[in-house]
């Protein structure tokens, strides 16, 4: 059960990383601030996600 909630946690790191990305190369390109703020509201929803599997994670694998 462990190792669902493991591939989960990193696969919502990896989605955070890409976010973080988007947000960056926006940024650097003058984007709207509008595409910025719905990025970074995305990678704060991301970011709790990611912690709660984490958290699953070590629970389950505690075993």
């Amino acid at each position: 059960m462990s190792t669902v909630f493991n591939i989960l946690a990193i696969l919502f790191m990896v989605a955070v990383l890409i976010v973080l990305g988007r947000g960056l190369v926006n940024m650097m390109r003058g984007g709207s601030g509008n595409t910025s703020n719905k990025l970074m509201q995305a990678r704060v929803a991301l970011q709790f996600f990611a912690l709660i599997f984490i958290m699953l994670a070590l629970y389950f694998s505690r075993g």
